[in-house]
């Protein structure tokens, strides 16, 4: 057996993909490439591959990870042309390397996203008016959230899962917001819920809704330093 650890981009022909649908088209084009792909056993055996993090619908991502498991190896450009061969546009092979078996998963390790948000300001939107939201949401304890899903309500503090301050930078008409968001067994936040944060509770006059999200970094972080996956063997 053998693994191979993968970094792929997402770009916007496919940001509207579920994670699910997303998983499945890479199988489909796993099974495509012929790859000596392993499976696991039992009544219902299923392709030994693994993900990283799910991407919310509608972000795109320079950087995502998964872990796929092979039967015998094989010269890493090889896979690497038998598989994006297969692949749709917006999915794009970044790095491929062999890991250990005793590698931790990348489920287990992954506990950090860095995301940039492009979102128009609103018209006659002030500098000031800009950093002064941007200030006082970085110099807040404690920011309730109601979050909403399935299961109900309930309250969350976003600042728990904040691990830098965030920071924007105006050019022309566009804002470009940095959020370095923490992923913990508790959960996490969206970037998309920081931001209406931002615009309904501290003003940051920009239009949230015509927001162009990107995940640009998933890492694994200790609070000494920041690894990618592609640096952990």
């Amino acid at each position: 057996m053998a693994k191979v650890r993968i970094e792929i981009s997402k770009g916007d022909e496919i940001r509207f993909l579920s994670h699910l649908d997303y998983a499945r088209t890479i199988e489909r084009a796993v099974r495509r490439s012929k790859l000596p792909v392993a499976y696991s056993e039992g009544f219902n055996p299923h392709m030994k591959v693994a993900y990283a993090s799910a991407l919310s619908v509608g972000v795109s991502s320079r950087v995502e990870y998964m872990d796929m498991e092979l039967s015998e190896a094989l010269d890493m450009a090889s896979i690497k042309t038998r598989l994006e061969t297969q692949l749709p546009d917006g999915i794009v092979l970044q790095r491929l390397k062999y890991i250990g078996d005793r590698t931790p998963a990348l489920m287990a390790v992954v506990n950090l996203s860095v995301y940039q948000l492009t979102v128009p300001i609103t018209e006659g939107a002030a500098a000031e008016a800009i950093n002064g939201s941007i200030a006082a949401f970085n110099s807040a304890e404690k920011i309730i959230y109601v979050k909403e899903s399935p299961k109900g309500r309930r309250e969350i503090d976003i600042k728990q899962f904040m691990d830098c301050d965030v920071t924007a930078e105006l050019s022309g008409a566009l804002l470009g917001v940095q959020l370095c968001i923490r992923m913990t067994q508790s959960g996490s936040v969206k970037p998309s819920e920081v931001l209406a944060v931002l615009v309904n509770e501290y003003g940051l006059p920009v239009k949230k809704e015509s927001a162009f999200i990107d995940r640009q970094e998933l890492l694994i972080a200790d609070g000494k330093q920041r690894l990618t996956p592609m640096e952990v063997v």
